[in-house]
């Protein structure tokens, strides 16, 4: 390309005034420059541009004007040795040369510097990384790795991996994309041929590919039996065994289970790979272990084996409502309802009666055990019994003689004798109703009655006192409601009639003092026909239930 600067020469005279511009004087020299042929080179190359310009006497200068960048610039002088840059694809570069003589303006000319790329395709490498020693065996971890391969360009670089299975057996991969494959070495009647391809693409889009061959040699044991992993549960609980990840060459396999140690459990099919079972009630932790044996279809078999560890359900140490049935606003409904979620018979101890392996009788949960009067058992349907034990609580409770006769002429431990609330600083010196147990009528209080029970060394024991609030309420069987007494009278007799105390049809005393301000003058009651406790005045007289530890 060529430029000119023409100036012009015009007289003064025809003028008010004479000036020069771009450059240019009164000699009317022509200046020009030409940049040269455009190029077409390949990156990295070293090429040459040279300008020529005219009047011969200027100066060059060199600028680039666009394009991946070129060192050095900017360079004076007609001509100049480059280097193409290193590019990604195919670009252009545009240089500019200005050209400055003596005594006129600077002229310019540009000239296209067409760059190709001359992309080096990766070099693929694949090579086996694990296992560390070969060859490889059943289970093994085989990886096959593509880290050793390269791409050649100075500022190259890897762009993405593919892996392609030509021949051989199915395998379970993960992903084929990236710069290893693993998979695990399957079980194999004979030795097995692999063939794989890997495709690697580097950053300008070019792609290389190897194949690589690989056996896998075939394994001594052809079956073999996975019983799973060992599992920790709770008493009552559905426990899955599941063999389903044995191993056979064949496409079909059958599995046995048995139970080697522990309490017998009921699997629900020992035919079948998976099968369950309800973990049976348990007082302490326990340790199954069961066995599979998996047959193949040609008769081969493998056992595993597998231990199962079923820890008592947190149940706690008090007794349930003895409520079984759920209810929405107006009937019974079935349990596990979302529209009446979480009831009383779904939750606790109750919920799980039908699987308990209790001790002794009662209702739902409830566990509880006769006793004689040296507080040895006796059987369940035994009607000669003087005291219950909770078995779930672990509580001796006082059974009532029967009626003896009409209050104050008694026996000591008639269910109707009725008594003031004097435990420990707490003492009246008036007069309440007495019975014929009381030392005098101003002295028919709880403490005189358990001095006289424990003097008696009674049912076994010199340690009977009034029961805890909780644990007078742990006798309470809510499903009993609409009947006369919420208590068990098979286990507990004699419970006498409602009415005889005035306010509270059958007030019975607890331990505990209510906090009713400074006077601290009441004591707590249960209501045993309806459940419901109060706060009530000690000088009054309610009937009392005896309660000792074991």
């Amino acid at each position: 390309m060529k430029a000119f600067a023409l100036i012009p020469l015009i007289s003064c005279g025809l003028l008010s005034a004479c000036g020069g511009g771009g450059g240019s004087d009164d000699t009317g020299i022509e200046s020009s420059v030409n940049a040269g042929t455009d190029l077409q080179i390949i990156e990295k190359s070293e090429f040459t541009i040279t300008a020529q310009g005219s009047p011969a006497d200027g100066t060059f200068t060199w600028q680039q004007v666009s394009g991946p960048s070129l060192d050095g610039f900017p360079l004076d002088g007609a001509e100049q040795i480059l280097t193409a840059p290193d590019v990604k694809a195919d670009s252009e570069i545009i240089l500019r040369v200005s050209y400055q003589s003596t005594g006129s303006s600077a002229v310019s000319d540009d000239i296209t510097i067409s760059v190709s790329s001359n992309n080096q395709l990766p070099l693929v490498v694949v090579t086996q990384t694990l296992p560390e020693t070969l060859p490889s065996v059943y289970k093994d971890t085989i990886t096959l790795s593509a880290l050793e391969s390269t791409d050649p360009d100075d500022n190259g670089q890897i762009d993405t991996y593919f892996w392609e299975q030509l021949s051989g057996l199915d395998l379970d991969i993960t992903s084929f994309d990236e710069s290893t494959l693993s998979f695990s070495h399957p079980l194999l009647e004979s030795n097995t041929n692999l063939s794989w391809k890997l495709t690697i693409t580097d950053d300008e889009g070019g792609q290389a590919s190897t194949q690589y061959d690989m056996t896998l040699n075939k394994t001594n044991e052809l079956v073999d039996a996975n019983a799973g992993d060992d599992q920790t549960v709770e008493e009552f609980e559905l426990v899955t065994l599941d063999a389903t990840g044995s191993e056979t060459v064949t496409d079909t396999y059958a599995c046995t289970w048995q139970q080697l140690t522990g309490n017998a459990e009921t699997l629900s099919s020992a035919s079948q790979c998976t099968t369950t079972f309800t973990a049976s009630d348990v007082d302490t932790d326990t340790t199954l272990s069961f066995e599979v044996t998996v047959t193949d279809s040609k008769g081969r078999t493998d056992t595993d084996s597998l231990f199962v560890d079923v820890t008592p359900k947190a149940l706690g140490l008090i007794n349930d409502s003895g409520v079984g049935e759920c209810y929405n606003n107006t009937q019974r409904i079935n349990c596990a309802s979302d529209d009446f979620p979480e009831q009383d018979a779904e939750l606790g101890r109750d919920s799980y009666a039908n699987k308990l392996d209790k001790v002794g009788k009662g209702n739902l949960a409830f566990d509880y055990t006769k006793l004689n009067k040296f507080a040895d058992e006796v059987a369940d349907d035994s009607s000669d019994f003087t005291c219950i034990r909770d078995n779930v609580t672990g509580l001796v409770w006082e059974v009532k003689s029967a009626p003896s006769g009409t209050v104050p002429d008694t026996s000591l431990r008639d269910g109707q004798n009725h008594y003031f609330w004097d435990i420990g600083e707490t003492t009246f010196t008036d007069t309440s109703t007495a019975n014929s147990t009381c030392p005098n009528d101003t002295s028919c209080g709880v403490q005189s009655y358990i001095n006289e029970v424990n003097d008696l060394d009674f049912c076994g024991g010199t340690n009977w006192r009034l029961p805890t609030y909780t644990e007078l309420l742990g006798l309470i069987d809510y499903g009993k409601q609409g009947q006369r007494v919420l208590i068990d009278e098979s286990l507990f007799p004699y419970i006498p009639q409602a009415g005889e105390i005035e306010d509270v049809d059958l007030p019975y005393w607890t331990s505990q003092t209510a906090a009713d301000g400074t006077s601290l003058s009441q004591a707590y009651i249960i209501d045993m026909s309806s459940g419901n406790d109060l706060a009530y005045p000690k000088e009054n007289t309610a009937y009392v239930r005896l309660v000792r530890s074991r």
